[in-house]
């Protein structure tokens, strides 16, 4: 979904019959105020792109499926990397790392324009962190989205202090703006 930078009424209608019951985060230079009965919360982002990211294969790193979901959306309940609803799988390939047969880390890909692919929704069971699960899901979806001759990138919001793990694996800060998470009440 779009919005114009400047958006009229009728362009917050038109974003209003898109979203239904469901919500939407809208990214912009400047903060921006729906015209429609709506619960919003604005935060800063930070766009980061991959400069220097050695991509790896990694023979731990599996690819999820639709019979993963359930404990996709309890990974990412837990973990809150972003919005992840049942269907976000769908949007593109997604990845985890298990032990014991329990899925503690994933990562995948989320938005796309021509020639790059976001990657998203990275997160690590607490009980898991600082074992580098996070690098190890980065490094294999960078190696697969360069395979496909693409550029990765990501958005992380701007008081996330996995920033400086991502800039210490080669990705730069593009650019900052304001998101706004936009839930339609009927």
């Amino acid at each position: 979904m779009a919005i114009p930078q400047e958006p009229a009424p009728q362009d917050w209608a038109d974003a209003a019959a898109l979203i239904g019951t469901s919500h939407a985060i809208v990214f912009a230079s400047a903060p921006l105020a729906p015209t429609f009965d709506a619960v919003t919360s604005s935060l800063g982002l930070v766009q980061m792109v991959a400069r220097d990211v050695a991509g790896v294969v990694d023979p731990a790193v599996e690819q999820l499926t639709y019979a993963d979901v359930p404990e996709i959306l309890a990974l990412t309940a837990l973990t809150k990397p972003g919005p992840f609803l049942d269907r976000t799988i769908e949007l593109g390939n997604y990845f985890g790392i298990r032990d014991e047969g329990k899925l503690v880390a994933m990562a995948g890909e989320r938005m796309r324009a021509p020639g790059w692919t976001e990657i998203s929704a990275i997160c690590t069971a607490p009980e898991h962190r600082g074992k580098g699960l996070s690098v190890r899901l980065i490094r294999s979806l960078v190696h697969q989205i360069n395979q496909r001759g693409e550029q990765v990138f990501l958005h992380a919001v701007d008081t996330n202090p996995a920033i400086g793990l991502y800039e210490s694996l080669g990705f730069a800060i593009r650019r900052r703006f304001t998101g706004i998470s936009i839930a339609v009440r009927n």
